[in-house]
């Protein structure tokens, strides 16, 4: 299992200036660890596209069937699906006729296949980390509170 790359001077700039997160997986059921982290990203002032093949609506929003329905480009892809199904969301990110700066696969989350395919095309790659715990501890001790 590799370790999170939270140690990297990247993942504070990155969540400093990143204004739009797609959530592959997204549902607003209460208690899931998902439902959590959309809603804080919300409250902190975070453009929130859910993306999910099934559900219409999550947290009030629209949901996207995929990442190439998405209206525009993001800068984060944050992952909540099992480390198999990574890969083939990388090869859908690869597939975008833009990149996002990130694929962030969440705490308990690994694939050294997405890490292999996006690395080398300049996305930044977060395994096993949740970007909630990762902002708050940035906000906490560097005041990186989004303003709306």
């Amino acid at each position: 299992m590799a370790a999170p790359l939270v140690a990297s001077r990247a993942v504070p700039a990155l969540l400093r200036t990143a204004k739009s997160i797609a959530i592959v997986g997204a549902k607003d059921k209460a208690g899931h660890p998902v439902d959590r982290v959309g809603r804080y990203l919300l409250e902190q002032g975070f453009s929130v596209y859910p993306v999910h093949p099934v559900r219409r609506r999550v947290w009030g929003l629209e949901v996207f069937p995929s990442l190439a329905a998405l209206p525009h480009p993001v800068d984060i892809i944050n992952l909540f699906r099992a480390s198999d199904a990574c890969p083939g969301h990388a090869r859908e990110t690869l597939a975008l006729p833009w990149r996002p700066r990130c694929f962030w696969m969440q705490e308990g989350i690994f694939s050294a296949e997405a890490r292999e395919l996006l690395a080398p095309e300049g996305i930044l790659v977060v395994e096993n980390a949740c970007i909630m715990v990762e902002h708050q501890l940035l906000d906490g001790l560097h005041g990186l509170r989004k303003t709306s």
